[in-house]
């Protein structure tokens, strides 16, 4: 049998990665970070408990690159969905209201996100925070900043915040009222973006997160059948 093409291999790491992070998401959204083991997100994923440390360091990276692609597949398909627009303000709207509505649908898996940046590891510099960065930042450049490198930090900050401010157990602030302000703050009009009494809103809410991590697609494989095995990739 000859050896798997370059293309391949690298399609099947991709979709390993993939399958890992979407498992983290669901694992730790149902139980917790603490009860989370890595055992079982590679039992989740259909992975070997080994390939998890062949893609990440450990178990608090794992799961921050997985919260990242979340949030940053969340703000894409927020900021692209139809109708189209390039309009600067209605983007901010759709970002605000789309990093509000993890804090709203996912609140054990964002409050233990938080928890984990305050750690001494802080952020994880992985493709996901990366791509979550460029997207807030291009949202603050065509919402008319001329600074991105000063204000998008201020955004980043504030609406962190915010998903703060709405997990706090005991004393949560609600998500409707944190909108307020950040809209009152960059003057954004109340019916932009997914207004919280909206049916846009409504369908938000119902969310099958698999669709935000792509592990269906099959390599070309040169006739052969895709063996989708649990071993370290080649």
């Amino acid at each position: 049998m000859s050896p798997r093409s370059a293309s391949v291999n690298e399609e099947l790491r991709r979709r390993s990665r993939e399958r890992l992070l979407q498992a983290a998401v669901e694992v730790v959204g149902e139980r917790g970070f603490e009860a989370t083991t890595l055992g079982a997100i590679a039992d989740r994923a259909g992975s070997a408990r080994g390939l998890v440390s062949y893609y990440f360091p450990g178990k608090r990276q794992l799961v921050q690159s997985a919260v990242h692609r979340l949030m940053h597949r969340t703000l894409e398909e927020a900021l692209e969905r139809e109708p189209r627009t390039e309009d600067g303000r209605e983007r901010l709207a759709r970002a605000i209201d789309a990093i509000l509505g993890l804090a709203r649908d996912q609140p054990v898996l964002m409050r233990q996100h938080m928890a984990g940046l305050l750690q001494a590891e802080g952020f994880v510099q992985c493709p996901e925070q990366r791509r979550l960065s460029e997207l807030l930042g291009d949202t603050v450049a065509r919402y008319g900043s001329q600074n991105v490198e000063a204000d998008y930090p201020v955004l980043r900050v504030l609406l962190m915040g915010a998903v703060y401010a709405a997990l706090i157990p005991g004393v949560a602030m609600p998500v409707p009222v944190l909108r307020a302000e950040l809209f009152k703050r960059y003057r954004l009009d109340w019916d932009m973006g997914v207004p919280p009494d909206s049916e846009t809103h409504d369908e938000a809410c119902a969310q099958d997160l698999s669709r935000f991590f792509a592990t269906n697609e099959r390599p070309e494989t040169d006739g052969r059948p895709d063996r989708r095995s649990d071993q370290r990739p080649d």
